[in-house]
């Protein structure tokens, strides 16, 4: 055996790692996810909520980075229609009403068609200027948008009437792949209003680690990458299907689908770096 693992061909590993992924993904493999204390954070700051809250939903992505962040924006949509919230889309990213767009389709129109565009949800499109326009919208909202992203006047929006800046809002979600994204809502929303904007967060794997040291004071909760979509989806999935005795529908359980992959590869990794230490002491004890 030692000498086999010793000689062993490193394709062989390629081929294993190809199969640590195709497997999954074909026959869709779908593992328990134990929610984290900062998912919980984020399900929570939208659960006390109650109905006709105001939502600011920033979406900061585009499709290169749907795979970890469009499960997340998925899922918190689907919450707010669950909470029956009142949800303001925006995006500083000039593809974010694309993704906007998507999510209102996926989620809003399929499963909660009696909710109503410009009363229960608007989207008010792209705004260029990075973090000058969150500069802007803690204290004038109308100087920057005064029309929806169909060009219709925000004054003969319901929704939108009497609201003078983001500081009206309840709660602001941001979903951000980079920059303009998470850590400009936090400096120039949360950090100087602090006891009127509060802010959680979903963002990349790679973003992260740049915004936990706002947690918990200026973000209280914060979903990375599709590990944090996955736990989070786990809450909702609990809360509004399992304890209802529904089967959640497939796009609902896309953040689990696309775990699976990445678990088995993560074991397979763990266990070649295992079996590798051992070939090492194994061959080192053999000297004289």
């Amino acid at each position: 055996m030692y000498e086999f693992l010793k000689n062993l061909d490193r394709r062989w590993v390629f081929l294993m790692m190809l199969l640590a992924v195709a497997v999954p993904i074909l026959f869709r493999a779908q593992f328990p996810e134990r929610p984290t204390g900062l998912a919980r954070a984020v399900f929570d700051e939208i659960e006390k909520l109650p109905a006709g809250s105001r939502v600011l939903l920033a979406f900061d992505f585009d499709p290169a980075s749907e795979g970890e962040l469009g499960p997340m924006a998925t899922m918190v949509v689907r919450h707010c229609c669950e909470k029956k919230l009142k949800m303001y889309f925006i995006a500083l990213w000039p593809v974010g009403p694309q993704m906007i767009d998507d999510v209102i389709h996926k989620v809003i129109l399929s499963d909660f068609p009696e909710l109503v565009y410009g009363e229960d949800y608007v989207n008010l499109g792209f705004k260029p200027g990075n973090e000058g326009v969150i500069k802007v919208i803690v204290t004038d909202w109308k100087q920057l948008y005064t029309t929806d992203d169909r060009g219709t006047n925000i004054d003969q929006i319901p929704m939108c009437r009497g609201i003078e800046n983001i500081q009206s809002m309840d709660l602001v979600i941001n979903v951000s792949a980079g920059y303009p994204g998470t850590k400009e809502w936090v400096q120039y929303a949360a950090t100087p209003y602090p006891d009127k904007i509060r802010i959680v967060a979903g963002c990349t794997g790679v973003q992260a680690p740049l915004l936990y040291p706002y947690i918990p004071q200026q973000l209280p909760g914060l979903l990375g990458a599709i590990k944090g979509a996955a736990e989070y989806e786990e809450l909702v999935v609990q809360k509004y299907d399992r304890k209802k005795g529904r089967q959640p529908a497939a796009k609902y359980q896309e953040a689990k689908r696309r775990m699976g992959p990445q678990l088995v590869a993560h074991l397979l990794m763990i266990g070649l770096i295992v079996l590798g230490n051992v070939v090492f002491f194994m061959e080192r004890s053999r000297r004289p």
